[in-house]
Formats: C-alpha cells, sequence, structure tokens
C-alpha cells in the first residue's frame, strides 16, 4: 500500500486581500499556512505546499516543518499551475494526493483523516470530496494516483473541476459537520466576520 500526499496550493497572489497576504493572517498565535500545514502532516503520509518562490514570507512561516516545499514560478497564470507543479514534484508509489485549497481554516486533521479512510474503505480507486452537511460539494478532494497525469495536464484558474468532471462517476462524497467544506476566507470582510463569529463562540 502506498501512502497519501495532501497538495496545499499556496503560490497565489492573494490579491483580494487588497494589500494583506490572507495565508499569513494569524490564527491562535500561528498562521494560518502553517495551520494548515500542521494539521495535514497530523493526518497524511507526505505534505507539498506551493509557494511562489523560496524567498517570499510564506516559506518563512513554514520554517522547521518537515514539508516538501515546490516554487511555482508561473502562479500568476492560476490555481492550475500549482497543481501540476505540485503533482508533478510528489514522490512516486503513492496511492493518492489530497488537495487542500490555503485558506479553509475550519478543515482539520480528523477531516482530511475522515476523508482519507473513506478512499481506504472501498475496493477500487475513486476521488473522494468533502461535502457540506446538506451535501452542498466543497473541499477537501482526493484524486487517486491514476488522475496524477490529467492533473499535470491542468491549464487555467480552476483548479481540478475539470478533472472531476471527466471523472464525475466515481465520485464519492464525505460530509463533512456544517459548512465548514465551503468556507474559504479571501476577503478582509469575510475574515472580519469569521473572527467576529469564533470569539463569539469562545
Amino acid at each position: 500500500m502506498g501512502g497519501i500526499a495532501v497538495l496545499i496550493p499556496a503560490a497565489g497572489a492573494s490579491r483580494r486581500m487588497r494589500g494583506t497576504d490572507k495565508l499569513l493572517m494569524d490564527i491562535g498565535g500561528m498562521s494560518l499556512l502553517r495551520r494548515q500545514a500542521e494539521a495535514a502532516l497530523a493526518a497524511a503520509d507526505h505534505v507539498a505546499i506551493t509557494i511562489p518562490d523560496h524567498q517570499h514570507p510564506r516559506a518563512k512561516a513554514l520554517a522547521g516543518l518537515p514539508v516538501q516545499i515546490v516554487e511555482v514560478p508561473d502562479s500568476d497564470l492560476g490555481m492550475s499551475s500549482s497543481i501540476r507543479r505540485g503533482v508533478g514534484f510528489l514522490p512516486r508509489d503513492l496511492d493518492a494526493v489530497m488537495i487542500l485549497p490555503a485558506d479553509m481554516p475550519e478543515i482539520t486533521t480528523a477531516d482530511m483523516t475522515e476523508v482519507i479512510r473513506a478512499f481506504r474503505n472501498v475496493p477500487r480507486p475513486t476521488i473522494q470530496q468533502a461535502v457540506t452537511a446538506d451535501g452542498t460539494p466543497g473541499h477537501p478532494v482526493l484524486f487517486p494516483a491514476d488522475c496524477f497525469p490529467a492533473l499535470q495536464a491542468l491549464n487555467g484558474d480552476m483548479g481540478a473541476k475539470a478533472v472531476l468532471k471527466a471523472n464525475i462517476h466515481r465520485v464519492r462524497q464525505v460530509p463533512l459537520a456544517g459548512q465548514r467544506a465551503l468556507v474559504d476566507l479571501d476577503t478582509p470582510e469575510a475574515w472580519a466576520q469569521w473572527q467576529a463569529a469564533r470569539q463569539a463562540a469562545e
């Protein structure tokens, strides 16, 4: 049995944050990116994270973690650049890769473990997609190794939607509690609202 990797695409420009890097936002004394990386390390056999270059502040946020950092010099071409390069540099003999967007702070180690468990519990390789409690498709999404060539052929800024569509017959849903399979924070307003709700719940 091969391992499971988590790929965290983190090479985007964070333009909608209007000057602030959302992946360096503080959550409980830790940057969002480092928090995501640590959660992934606790769930998977290997974690790869794409960043624009090794001099980027996001690299410093990951210092000391046993993660594979992949530079994406053409990150301005969209999410597909991160997926292409990230998958291309993964170790060989993996069974699957889970793509975890970096800006989804409610995804936990337990959530990722549940997606991996769902993949391991079926006899044939399937795509496992996290959904909300009401069944709305979201993230993360786990792709078996036979999808790697298609992931490496992606282009544009639509992520892996084309691979999902081409394999819709073997996509299986993994329900996560509440709306956390959808909660992503990419504007200052979204961050303020999320942080206020989080503080109110504590």
